[in-house]
């Protein structure tokens, strides 16, 4: 483990946040606290923390004695002295004198005693860095010590180690009872200079930011340097199948596999992030590999992130992927099974009956492939895969040295359904499209970027597609909630099928599809050239067929539903003079709606049009609005607004009305008109 301590860059920390009224302790420990955030084998996604021991000044003027402690939600890697609320330390240091001290107890005697009221709650382990006297203490899940701390003879081993330079704390769930326990082993030996907490991860201190950094490097490098010493492969190679499937082949079978079922064809979908490397391919191509992923995660936080473990999958074969469905909807079910039985053998046991987290896996190890990372978000999918790695890491080297052996199922469940994290996960609201993939084409125009817009503001990752790749990353970026911008000419059926095999490696499958991209050209009909409307029909019908194929392909092979969706333009329904070769292939897009709804309803794909007239866009552009106003000697204000309402229609409202199509799970083979009111255009 390296040490990244520099005197320049500390000495600059301190002089930064110097005029911002931040004392030296706290802009020190800013710094190394980032030190050791920014190392995922020490910390990653929120499993670690910090403290200094320092004064303020309160905004009456007193001086008070605190503790600047790490709060919820803030990441270590980018910290900010903000992210280190103070809390008045003589208050915490009395609860020591408790015999017991609830959590919920806890976190308001903490909050109670916070210098600012609107800081964030301090860290869970907040009572156990009071309790260390020493000024600066850093706490971390190194993946070295836990290789160290997850051995069946854990303690045994860390003591030859380290001998009598830690301490050594038996297996308590983080908060009151914890903090007691550590500061009674600190108490036998003070002169120890960190303490190893049992399948939890190390404490170190020191009286200066740069003491309690280097003593957190020192001890970490040292357990490394144990494995990397006593280490063996530990595991046996399994026989792959000559002709693998690729990974895009089953995503939508596993994304579909793992939605949550809510009932009358309803899910929660959740999507997905696929990571591959050597060092996965050698844990997931292992004969022990479910043996593994049977006894647990290698640090009792984790298990918010990936439950009980991974589900473990065969390898996949070419040509036999219609088993291969089937095989994975078995093994998730028996997932399910397991982790109600889990539920159920350990709810109540501290008399307190809780409500079941829904049972599916966040974490799926596929031999010859890799692992799938699952989430209602991109960015829990992403942290699912992010810590599987770490546990992958952790559980290999474990195994080398011993036998890996973390946490008790039952100590898991106190800790996945903790009263505080219970907290805060009631308290994340998702959104009507939280977990579901949103694909547009034409998504660079007027009316494709609204559409993602509106979908990303829903809650949906969306996929934009253009001819135009730079302009369909920018829409993309535009749109925000980690969505993405993809090339892709819709009239050829392999940047079609390249652009959907894209949004199936970036979010595991595709939910929704509005079919938008089009152009208009205009000719009179008895003189147009056969090759402007062969033209027109490539663009405004062949291309949305080629776009509803890939639709129904994925969404088949989810199956969970889904939303098909075409903008079939008022000329389908009323056409223009001189718009036929528009309005000759819009009318069959129209059609193509009702023919896709009515072969795959039974499928649970609704499809559905809109029916949009004189929208600003790339197809109606000024010059072309200043024309049809001026034939129709109209200014372009009364021609715009040329309807019942007497109101312009924007690019925002026909948006509005793919996302109503979209939540409408009851309705399909549907035409919503989107015009203000063209009596010419109503459907008869």
């Amino acid at each position: 483990m390296d040490n990244l301590w520099n005197d320049q860059d500390a000495e600059r920390m301190v002089e930064t946040y110097a005029p911002k009224g931040v004392n030296p302790d706290l802009a020190l420990r800013t710094y190394t606290t980032r030190l050791l955030g920014g190392v995922p084998k020490l910390v990653l996604h929120g499993g670690g923390n910090t403290s200094v021991k320092t004064t303020v000044t309160d905004l009456v003027g007193d001086e008070w004695d605190v503790l600047c402690v790490k709060g919820s939600g803030w990441d270590m890697g980018v910290i900010e002295p903000a992210g280190l609320p103070a809390v008045k330390i003589a208050p915490l240091l009395k609860a020591r004198k408790l015999d017991r001290l609830s959590d919920e107890d806890m976190v308001t005697l903490q909050r109670a005693n916070l210098i600012d009221p609107s800081s964030p709650n301090p860290s869970v382990e907040a009572l156990l860095h009071a309790f260390i006297p020493h000024k600066f203490v850093d706490h971390t899940h190194s993946t070295g010590v836990l290789a160290i701390a997850d051995l069946s003879d854990s303690m045994a081993r860390s003591k030859e180690l380290y001998g009598d330079k830690m301490g050594y704390v038996p297996y308590v769930m983080p908060g009151f009872a914890l903090a007691k326990l550590a500061a009674e082993v600190y108490d036998r030996n003070p002169e120890v200079e960190g303490l190893i907490l049992d399948k939890h991860g190390i404490f170190t201190f020191g009286e200066t930011a740069k003491e309690a950094y280097d003593r957190m490097i020192h001890y970490v490098s040292m357990a490394e340097d144990y494995v990397r010493a006593h280490g063996r492969n530990p595991f046996t190679p399994v026989t792959l199948p000559s002709a693998l499937a690729r990974p895009g082949d089953i995503a939508p079978m596993l994304r579909g596999a793992v939605a949550v079922p809510k009932g009358e064809g309803r899910f929660d979908r959740m999507v997905s992030e696929f990571r591959t490397s050597p060092e996965i391919l050698a844990f997931v191509n292992a004969a022990e590999v479910e043996d593994m992923a049977r006894r647990g995660v290698s640090t009792p936080d984790l298990s918010i992130r990936i439950k009980t473990g991974p589900v473990v999958l065969a390898a996949p074969e070419v040509g036999t992927l219609d088993a291969y469905k089937s095989d994975i909807a078995a093994r998730v079910a028996g997932f399910v099974e397991d982790y109600t039985n889990y539920f159920k053998a350990n709810d109540g046991r501290d008399g307190v009956k809780k409500i079941m987290l829904d049972p599916m896996p966040r974490l799926t190890l596929v031999p010859g492939l890799g692992l799938f990372g699952h989430g209602r978000t991109l960015k829990d999918a992403k942290i699912a895969a992010d810590v599987a790695e770490t546990w992958i890491e952790t559980a290999r080297d474990a195994e080398s040295i011993g036998r890996f052996e973390p946490v008790s199922k039952p100590d898991l469940f106190d800790l996945e359904y903790w009263s505080l994290e219970q907290a805060k996960l009631a308290g994340a609201k998702p959104k009507p499209f939280t977990g579901q993939v949103a694909l547009v084409t034409g998504g660079a125009g007027a009316i494709g970027a609204a559409v993602a817009k509106a979908f990303a503001r829903e809650g949906a990752h969306v996929v934009v597609l253009d001819l135009d790749g730079a302009k369909a990353a920018d829409a993309a970026k535009a749109a925000g909630n980690m969505s993405i911008g993809v090339a892709c000419d819709v009239t050829d059926p392999a940047s079609v099928r390249a652009a959907f095999d894209k949004a199936v490696a970036t979010y595991g499958g595709v939910d929704i599809v509005i079919s938008n991209a089009g152009a208009a050209w205009e000719s009179p009909i008895a003189t147009m050239d056969d090759a402007l409307l062969r033209k027109s029909f490539e663009l405004n019908f062949f291309a949305h067929q080629t776009v509803a194929q890939n639709a129904v392909r994925i969404m088949k092979e989810q199956s969970t539903g889904g939303a098909l969706l075409f903008n079939a333009s008022k000329q389908a329904i009323n056409p223009g003079a001189k718009f036929g070769a528009y309005g000759l292939a819009k009318a069959a897009t129209l059609f193509l709606s009702r023919q896709y709804a009515l072969e795959h309803g039974a499928d649970g794909i609704r499809v559905n049009a809109v029916n949009a007239d004189r929208i600003r866009s790339g197809l109606l552009n000024d010059e072309m609005i200043a024309n049809r106003a001026a034939a129709r000697g109209l200014s372009v204000k009364d021609y715009m607004g040329g309807n019942l309402l007497g109101l312009e229609v924007t690019a925002e409202d026909v948006a509005q009305a793919f996302v109503h199509h979209a939540l409408a799970e009851r309705t399909t083979a549907d035409v919503t008109t989107v015009d203000g009111g063209n009596i010419a255009a109503i459907l008869r």
